[in-house]
């Protein structure tokens, strides 16, 4: 049984995915934002509620853990996402397209994942009203990042660079927004039982709680990324595709902040194990990978293989056997 209810909520998440990306596609164009800023602020905000939602739900359970590994283990995921992305694209060379626009993504997502990792390492024992200090500095990074993003953002205020070619069947703003809305709905409602069914599927192989937030559940809520940045590709949205898995970057580590909100016990940073600093650290270091496959533009590829590409998915399985081999979260 709790395997047809882990088939069913994930075939869900697929199609609302692929309606996500749709209508995030269309905001961009009627709003003339850009993919890029969409993909930074909306899809990447929406596609990322599975990994807070999984967050909240392990704070009610106690297991911090599981909440901890499934944010940090996003990061690792989503970077290795891009050299999938790569992968699958090769034949449009999409990270040769787009790179250099989101360096500044790329940049800042280093930045708030290295923040987070340094909180989660120094304990510092500060806390305003119930929430720590140091969560309230990632929120506020947080923020002054999407200004910063938005403020220099190249399609800002011009028509030209946006996307989607005129096409009288791009739905109109009105719609978009309301299915936009209502995508994300589905999504918020099917997560918590794909998030369930699958822990009860990790419980049954024995693997350790933050393990299986790194590795497995981290996979599972990021599959509303994975379908939504092909399906941008496959529309040619490139700009929205790899803003949506930076922007992720950055939004985990809001809403890492943003949960210590619903926990009412100590400061979330400082109950966190300092192992899962490691997590961070790979995700840290996959997001540096990335950018600075953004920086390089390698034209070389090995057959059709683009090499930043394989070095992003490859640093991902050598990451994970990293953590298992040292057992972290087990």
């Amino acid at each position: 049984m709790v395997w047809i209810t882990f088939l069913v909520s994930a075939a869900i998440l697929v199609l609302a995915s692929i309606k996500l990306a749709e209508y995030g596609d269309a905001i961009a164009y009627r709003t003339k934002l850009g993919g890029m800023f969409i993909g930074v602020l909306l899809m990447a905000g929406a596609t990322s509620l599975p990994e807070f939602l999984t967050a909240i739900n392990s704070l009610q359970q106690g297991v911090i853990g599981l909440a901890a590994g499934n944010m940090l283990g996003s990061n690792m995921l989503n970077m290795a996402l891009v050299g999938l992305l790569g992968l699958i694209f090769y034949k449009h060379r999409v990270l040769r397209q787009v790179a250099m626009r989101h360096t500044l993504t790329a940049s800042l997502a280093t930045m708030l994942i290295g923040l987070a990792t340094f909180f989660i390492l120094a304990d510092i024992d500060v806390k305003i009203g119930w929430v720590g200090l140091d969560s309230l500095l990632l929120m506020g990074a947080y923020i002054a990042s999407v200004w910063l993003i938005r403020r220099n953002d190249p399609a800002k205020g011009n028509p030209e660079t946006a996307e989607v070619a005129e096409d009288p069947g791009v739905p109109s703003l009105k719609h978009a927004l309301i299915g936009f809305v209502l995508a994300a709905t589905v999504l918020i409602l099917v997560s918590p039982r794909l998030v369930q069914s699958s822990a009860e599927i990790a419980e049954i192989t024995g693997l350790g709680a933050g393990f299986v937030g790194t590795a497995l559940l981290a996979l599972i809520t990021s599959l509303p990324e994975l379908i939504s940045v092909i399906a941008a590709a496959r529309l040619g949205a490139y700009d929205m595709a790899l803003g949506n898995l930076f922007g992720s970057n950055i939004f985990n580590m809001f809403a890492l902040g943003f949960t210590d909100v619903f926990y009412t016990g100590e400061r979330l940073l400082g109950m966190i194990d300092p192992d899962f600093a490691l997590v961070g650290l790979l995700g840290l270091l996959l997001t540096c990978l990335g950018l600075i496959g953004n920086q390089a533009r390698l034209a070389h590829r090995i057959w059709i293989v683009e090499i930043d590409a394989l070095l992003l998915i490859v640093g991902y399985f050598a990451g994970l056997w990293l953590l298992y081999s040292w057992g972290i979260g087990l």
